[in-house]
Order: C-alpha cells, then structure tokens, then sequence
C-alpha cells in the first residue's frame, strides 16, 4: 500500500510542478495547492499506514502492549493543511487584486514595473 502513495505522491509532485511553471495565475495557484497535498500524502506515508490502536497506554501498564498509531504526523498534517489553506486563501486574493489592476492573468504581461521608455527585456535565453 505504502508503493501505492508513494507513486501518487510523486504523480501529485509533477503535476505541480508543471503547473508552477506556467505563464497562468490561475495555474500556478492550483498547482500550490496540489503541491500542498502531495507534502501531506507525503508526511502521512512517511509516518506508515498500518493499522494500529490509538496510542493510549493502558491503566496500570509502564508502555504500550502492541503497536500503535503514530500521532505525530497525524499532528504535522492537520497543522499544515490548516497553514496551506491559510496560504492559498491569500495567494487567491492576491491574484484577483493583480487581475483586477493588470486585466490580465498572464505572467509575461504583468511587466508594471519595468519602465515604458525603455525595450522590454527578453522573455527567455
């Protein structure tokens, strides 16, 4: 099963990266978010996918007396999806306020602070 995530961890990876690296906003908000995701499928791999008890140690008992749940990162990816929807919501807001300004969602277009006067700079070496 732990292939299995992996795989799509790294299938998450690569559609985000293609998305990062497109000239769209809009893209390049979807493929934060996914990112995002693929770092929590990731982390919850990480931290094995076997069935366990919940680790509570018995009354009366020094340790545990099987195996258990990590909570650990069940912790790190409830904090984190709450940081990643934080980060997304903003990154949102920012992108509408740059299309709003710019009318254009397009990254090669969005040149403002470049001044007129002069030849734009080359788009690619």
């Amino acid at each position: 099963m732990e292939t299995w995530f992996a795989l799509l961890v790294g299938i998450f990876f690569t559609v985000a990266i293609y998305l990062l690296l497109s000239k769209s906003i809009i893209r390049v908000l979807l493929g934060v978010a996914i990112l995002g995701n693929g770092v929590n499928l990731l982390i919850f791999t990480g931290g094995r996918l076997t069935r366990g008890v919940p680790p509570v140690i018995q009354e009366g008992a020094d340790t545990l007396t099987g195996s258990a749940a990590n909570a650990l990162p069940q912790a790190l990816i409830l904090t984190a999806i709450v940081i990643s929807f934080s980060f997304f919501a903003f990154l949102l807001v920012l992108a509408w306020r740059a299309y709003e300004d710019l009318s254009t969602d397009n990254t090669d277009e969005m040149r403002v602070a470049e001044p007129e006067e002069e030849p734009a700079p080359p788009l690619g070496y």
